[in-house]
């Protein structure tokens, strides 16, 4: 069920309150909501937007991602809306043309990224949930704290119109500005970015071609995401620095920009104001501690990832994976979640550590010294010239990007209360 009044308040209609309440319509959210209300539980999620509309969102659904879609049947329905299907990734490093990873060799049902908007993958998402009973999302609904009880247990969410939502369990799944996980007094460490990144679009020409490319040289960075009729543009840039780089004017600001990618040139010529660059704010970081009692965080949430391999997506649907393997049956069953909170973290912190350490050591050893220009190489680190002449050696970060760590497996319960297509 889609509710899209602007005040949130539970429906009289309803039985009784919501089991899970879970804030953020973002994959990790919706995802969750899917799996708690196929397993039969009083589901709603909050999402403050009125759509899923919104630009510069990851696009990049991999292969582990793919793989749970399979093991719930929604594999071929995912697959039959627009998307572009990547074999291998690779970029302009130095001058030269580098295939960094291969996924057509992984086991999986998908081995390929799947390009795709995020707001398709979310309307999906969220049409999918709305097949059960138990789920409900609200639109238009932003969350602004939580409330507690005398034991200063979480039970509910306080909402910016003044309303609230109670809950025997809340899901903050509200992003890496995160109002619950600062509400709730989670531990936060900041791990840190050397890079912003201005997001816009670039139109498509006739000639334009069809791939999805990223340019890495000293000094400038800037990838180019293929929407089929525009470019999704980011041009990364030393963080703290947006200001100076507004500064010089628009039209230097292009010039270097077609000085990356001649062959976007033309289209560079319709931008015409600032107002149609967006500055996205890189972070990386995580909470010490994602739950207290009555709530967890997860995703974006609990731990905020750099755009590096476009893992950020992929990591908050596996943690909403583990949260209902974890959590969903006793849910159901009428268990106490909060002994069971830990283990959801316990669970999703290696696999968490490792990719955070993996982007860090890009950051420190790649993006910083190229965007510093002090890159003393004027050619393709040695790893990745090795992978051009040893192309078996691609399928590594394949793996690493494509399937992550510790990927899931659904094991939450189905409680087969799946509405028919005609209801």
């Amino acid at each position: 069920m889609v509710l899209t009044d602007a005040r949130c308040y539970l429906p009289s209609a309803m039985a009784s309150q919501p089991t899970v309440c879970i804030v953020g319509g973002g994959p990790a959210g919706l995802f969750a909501g899917l799996l708690f209300a196929r397993a039969g539980v009083a589901t709603t999620v909050l999402e403050k937007h009125g759509d899923f509309l919104r630009d510069f969102r990851g696009d990049t659904v991999h292969p582990s991602t793919l793989e749970l879609f399979d093991q719930l049947g929604l594999l071929d329905r995912l697959l039959a809306l627009p998307h572009d299907r990547v074999d291998t990734i690779g970029a302009r490093i130095m001058g030269a043309d580098i295939t960094v990873g291969d996924f057509r060799h992984l086991d999986v049902p998908a081995p390929f990224i799947a390009m795709m908007p995020q707001w398709d993958l979310l309307d999906f998402l969220a049409d999918e949930a709305g097949r059960y009973p138990d789920f409900t999302l609200r639109m238009n609904c932003e969350a602004s704290g939580v409330t507690t009880d005398a034991s200063d247990r979480v039970d509910g969410v306080r909402l910016k119109d003044g309303g609230r939502i109670a809950a025997d369990l809340v899901i903050a799944a509200d992003g890496r500005r995160s109002v619950l996980r600062a509400a709730a007094a989670l531990p936060l460490r900041e791990i840190g970015a050397p890079m912003d990144v201005f997001w816009f679009r670039v139109p498509k020409l006739a000639g334009d071609g069809n791939r999805t490319f990223g340019i890495f040289e000293n000094g400038r960075i800037a990838v180019f995401i293929d929407r089929r009729d525009y470019w999704q543009a980011a041009f990364v840039f030393a963080k703290g620095s947006a200001v100076r780089v507004r500064e010089r004017g628009l039209d230097a600001f292009k010039a270097e920009l077609a000085g990356i990618a001649p062959e976007l040139a033309n289209g560079l010529r319709s931008l015409s104001s600032w107002d149609e660059i967006k500055l996205l704010s890189v972070a990386l970081d995580r909470l010490t501690r994602w739950h207290r009692p009555g709530l967890l965080a997860i995703g974006d949430a609990a731990h905020a990832m750099s755009p590096i391999g476009g893992v950020g997506i992929n990591l908050a649907i596996q943690d909403a994976a583990a949260t209902a393997n974890v959590l969903a049956g006793p849910i159901a069953a009428g268990a106490d979640p909060d002994p069971l909170l830990a283990a959801v973290q316990t669970r999703r912190w290696t696999p968490t550590v490792r990719m955070q350490g993996l982007q860090k050591l890009a950051q420190d050893r790649l993006i910083a010294p190229l965007l510093a220009g002090a890159a003393k190489a004027q050619r393709p680190p040695w790893p990745l010239r090795l992978m051009q002449h040893l192309p078996i050696l691609q399928r590594i970060p394949a793996r690493i990007v494509g399937l992550g760590f510790g990927r899931e497996k659904i094991a939450s319960p189905d409680a087969g209360r799946r509405r028919s297509s005609a209801d």
